[in-house]
């Protein structure tokens, strides 16, 4: 729960300066920002896994630039839900979705609280040799990892 409230405040500092930033973007009170800000939070949390899934070959096509776009959207379906809060165009929403995804990955760290989501196991050993010294070729079963040549590092991700 504390990731959502780190995102949403993350958001909310990206709809801040977005709409210092650019004409496009504005709101009228602070209400309507806490607002546009929960909503937007709610949306990337529920909506946009399921958009991604359908838009999958879109957004490996377009090398994740899609991703944007679909940030773009709902922060475009935002704006038409919120009454204070104002987008103009697609093209402001797209710049506004690109500023809060640049302050995502600026902050992810401490989003994430210093946890990565990948874990690197490095592994030191040697596999059996044969009689003249050169290392053994063994079957590799299921659930088996390969053998490890002497002095070679190994990284499990």
């Amino acid at each position: 729960m504390a990731v959502f409230f780190k995102r949403a405040l993350v958001s909310a500092f990206g709809v801040f300066l977005g709409s210092s930033i650019l004409s496009g973007i504005s709101y009228e009170d602070s209400g309507s920002l806490i607002l546009a800000v929960l909503l937007l939070s709610v949306f990337s949390s529920v909506l946009k896994p399921m958009m991604v899934l359908f838009a999958l070959p879109f957004v490996v096509m377009s090398l994740g630039l899609g991703l944007l776009v679909i940030n773009a959207l709902l922060f475009s379906f935002a704006s038409y839900l919120v009454d204070g809060f104002h987008v103009d165009s697609f093209g402001y929403a797209f710049l506004g979705a690109l500023i809060i995804t640049m302050l995502n990955l600026f902050f992810n760290s401490w989003i994430n609280g210093g946890r990565s989501k990948a874990r690197v196991n490095v592994r030191r050993g040697g596999r059996s040799k044969s009689d003249s010294g050169v290392p053994k070729a063994a079957r590799q079963g299921p659930g088996q990892t390969r053998g490890i040549v002497e002095n070679e590092d190994v990284i499990d991700i």
